[in-house]
């Protein structure tokens, strides 16, 4: 027995066989969208995407 087979052989034993594969349909979910409008306005959530002085300003 080469050593490349006693070490394959211990990892073996140690560590038994890999899991088996996911497959990638049971790693996805799909879910339909929210029903929420997408493009109502909201001015808190407003401020944290746009920030400028100048129109902080009224320039």
């Amino acid at each position: 027995m080469s050593p490349n087979e006693r070490a394959a052989e211990v990892r073996r034993a140690r560590f038994g066989a890999l899991p088996e594969r996911v497959a990638f349909a049971d790693m996805v979910e799909e879910r339909p969208p929210a029903d929420r409008p997408v493009a109502a306005y909201d001015p808190d959530s407003a401020s944290a995407r746009f920030s400028c002085l100048a129109a902080d300003l009224g320039l």
